[in-house]
């Protein structure tokens, strides 16, 4: 679900949580045949290994063909619970908003919107409740590419500029209290713009909670619904879903994450509240069925050319969606990525759609370094073995 924009610090790998990342290697020519693939299940047992982690899994594909999966750690914490299927459920935090942006750019290739409509004029409720500042100027081109200026609801103290800080601003051990889309905006309102409409690049959840409000006013199906309809049912993702209220959750054994309390004590918190995610980062897949879904978009099958560059162009003043740092691969590498407390979660590919490998971490505290550092260095393991 994540909320936030995680940009922990990788030794060989970057990571975002919700655009997609360029990891920029020494040019190579395609090669011809398959390319080679390292052992997934000892990766994931070193990332099970690093500081605070519980468990891990991890699956790899090739031309949509399972290469290897693995699974380490445990379901729960110190041990306990047995081992994680390597085929279990987990929460992919914000590599939602790729799929959200798809489904609002498939309505605008239907003629049901365009990406410069004013969200003013397609939610009048967030002008009438002065909701939104600015609502009649932001557009859903801006939205979809995090240059609306609108700041973020997730951290409860946001960095001076408006965008998210380290903790959250709502209660993450409240599992049972619905909140509505508009009640999640509102959280944002009271917080600094972070630029003009169309300006710079700023991450903020707000953006994808509108967008999926958005969809289901246009459509009148909630966004579940529409998500399924649209890319988990046509894209065989029969494991992947939206929950949306609380106590909805994750079906099947998988891994709990942890999260201190203001005594410092670790709590379980899989049951994080469906309501809060949503659009911004609700939806709970697996390694096969995320792998689907971005081979297809990569490649081109669930949006025209035009509309595809909507979400993946780089900005004008190249920011931090298209951020470059060196792999040791010799292909260029993406991610998409998500966190929220007690998950980190990161899917790598490959810009032509052939490679893809995803990876989600259970997590004990606060700290994504550790864990973001070992993903970085699996994707290594897996991906460029011979390097």
């Amino acid at each position: 679900m994540s909320y936030r924009n995680i940009r922990p610090p990788l030794k060989s790998a970057g990571l975002a949580a919700g655009v997609a990342i360029l990891m920029l290697a020494p040019a190579a020519p395609a090669a011809a045949d398959p390319p080679q693939v390292g052992n997934v299940q000892e990766a994931m047992e070193e990332l099970a290994g690093a500081h605070g982690v519980v468990g891990a899994v991890g699956g790899a594909y090739v031309d949509g063909k399972p290469v290897g999966a693995g699974s380490a750690g445990s379901r729960l914490l110190d041990g306990k619970g047995g081992s994680i299927p390597a085929s279990a459920r987990f929460r992919i935090g914000s590599q939602t908003k790729k799929m959200v942006a798809t489904v609002v750019l498939q309505l605008v290739g239907e003629g049901r919107l365009g990406v410069d409509d004013k969200l003013g004029d397609l939610l009048p409720e967030v002008v009438e409740k002065d909701l939104v500042e600015r609502a009649g100027e932001i557009t859903v081109r801006q939205m979809i590419r995090h240059t609306s200026g609108i700041p973020d609801w997730y951290a409860a103290k946001p960095n001076p500029d408006g965008t998210e800080g380290e903790d959250p601003s709502f209660d993450v051990f409240d599992f049972t209290t619905y909140y509505r889309p508009l009640d999640v905006v509102k959280w944002s309102r009271p917080r600094p713009r972070t630029g003009e409409p169309g300006e710079k690049f700023s991450y903020s959840n707000t953006n994808y909670t509108l967008l999926g409000l958005i969809i289901e006013r246009l459509t009148g199906h909630d966004l579940a619904a529409e998500l399924h309809g649209r890319l988990f049912g046509p894209l065989g993702m029969t494991k992947t879903y939206l929950p949306l209220r609380p106590p909805e959750g994750i079906k099947g054994p998988h891994g709990h994450g942890y999260y201190p309390d203001a005594d410092g004590r670790l709590r379980d918190v899989d049951r994080f509240n469906a309501s809060v995610g949503g659009a911004a980062g609700g939806v709970v897949s697996t390694a096969h069925d995320i792998s689907a879904f971005q081979r297809a978009f990569t490649q081109g099958k669930l949006l025209s050319p035009e509309l595809q560059r909507v979400l993946t162009d780089r900005l004008p003043s190249d920011s931090q969606p298209r951020a470059k740092i060196r792999s040791l691969c010799s292909d260029d590498i993406y991610i998409m990525g998500g966190t929220a407390p007690g998950f980190l979660a990161m899917t790598f590919y490959t810009e032509d759609g052939r490679r893809q490998l995803a990876i989600s971490a259970t997590l004990k505290g606060k700290d994504l370094d550790a864990a973001g550092q070992a993903m970085g260095k699996a994707m290594e393991r897996i991906f460029c073995p011979s390097r």
